[in-house]
């Protein structure tokens, strides 16, 4: 099972993760697209990183605007698993 970061850790990985911000036991990015489509296309191409670490976002649509939230429902915080998927969604969203 993977471990909760300290304070530290986690603000150490958030300085080198773009666009993601820490609201307490979770860290969110909302992405901006041109149309309700281009949310749709990023979303979907969230699927195979999720399941192929069994790890998966909160997922808010809101035409063209998509905000992700990421924490460890098993451990009740952040762990290694929530920046590695982070980090994996802005190479997709590029």
């Amino acid at each position: 099972m993977p471990e909760l970061l300290s304070d530290d850790a986690i603000k150490k990985k958030l300085d080198n993760l773009e666009g993601w911000e820490r609201q307490d036991e979770t860290i969110t990015r909302t992405f901006e697209f041109g149309n309700f489509i281009e949310s749709m296309e990023f979303v979907n191409k969230l699927v195979n990183p999720a399941e192929t670490m069994n790890h998966h976002p909160d997922i808010e649509i809101s035409y063209n605007t998509v905000t992700l939230s990421l924490t460890t429902h098993s451990e009740g915080g952040l762990t290694e698993n929530d920046f590695e998927l982070a980090g994996q969604i802005n190479e997709i969203a590029g």
